[in-house]
């Protein structure tokens, strides 16, 4: 987030390396913690409704097919964005405060839910779903590349449950899937968050997503899509590893042994009745 919307013509980091210095020698080790009540009180939520209704949109499709897992996984992309875009929100103004140009002298948030009561008495649910059209664009067809991916993945590699190797495969498919899929719709991601830090030192920049994508564009070119990336894909991979795995072994656990022989996506998560 830093690193999305850092000022151009006064960058504070160099790089994801200079980014996580820096914030450790001013800030300490929390300061790499910030704002992660938000994450702690949102992500549960969304991973159940993910899941969810990636499982039950796909066996509602009927078949187990690669455009019918993009669509499934688009569906519950798109409707996790109802928690996802608040919970990014109160993410990126507590990651924000205190540095840079919005360095003050007084903390305006204590923390996630104090930010977003904050933001709802100012602007309403206007203010608190700031973004969400962005988040929208963004997570829809993330959320198809990442359950397309894991399904070519998994089958790919062959897992099974009998399989001795069946714990490092699936970690290796769900990083896989977390990469792919940010890669996909990564330069939303930066738009997405200049729109939702706009305004935070009492100056709004844009207008909306076209506007914040020509001026991003006409100041810093187009690499200005790809700010944060390295240290974005650091955390992709271990994150969505351990998300898939979790999912999948919990699932095939929670079965009989009799009604599943499969750790493929198709057989594990089109069940998801069985969370």
């Amino acid at each position: 987030v830093r690193l999305q919307v850092q000022s151009v013509e006064k960058p504070l980091y160099r790089g994801t390396f200079h980014c996580f210095q820096s914030i450790i020698k001013q800030e300490s080790a929390f300061g790499l913690y910030k704002g992660i009540g938000s994450p702690m009180m949102g992500l549960t939520f969304i991973n159940a409704l993910v899941f969810g209704v990636q499982g039950n949109t796909l066996r509602a499709l009927g078949k187990d097919t690669p455009l019918n897992q993009f669509l499934a996984g688009s569906a519950a992309g798109a409707i996790q964005c109802i928690i996802c875009c608040p919970m990014e929100l109160a993410k990126t103004r507590m990651q924000l405060q205190g540095t840079g140009e919005y360095k003050l002298k007084k903390k305006n948030y204590k923390n996630s839910l104090d930010c977003l009561i904050k933001i709802y008495r100012k602007e309403g649910l206007r203010g608190i779903n700031r973004g969400m059209v962005s988040t929208f664009i963004r997570e829809t067809p993330s959320f198809g590349f990442y359950f397309l991916t894991y399904d070519c993945m998994t089958r790919y590699l062959g897992c099974e449950a009998e399989d001795s190797y069946v714990i490092p495969k699936l970690l290796f498919s769900g990083g896989m899937s977390g990469i792919v899929s940010w890669l996909s719709t990564y330069p939303m991601d930066v738009i997405k968050s200049r729109l939702q830090a706009d305004g935070v030192g009492g100056v709004t920049q844009y207008k909306g997503i076209l506007d914040c994508v020509r001026k991003s564009y006409h100041d810093e070119g187009w690499r200005v899509f790809t700010r944060g990336l390295t240290s974005t894909l650091l955390r992709a991979f271990p994150v969505n590893a351990a998300t898939f795995a979790t999912v999948t072994v919990f699932l095939m656990y929670m079965r009989s042994d009799d009604s599943l022989r499969e750790c493929e996506p198709g057989p594990v998560i089109q069940q998801p009745s069985s969370l």
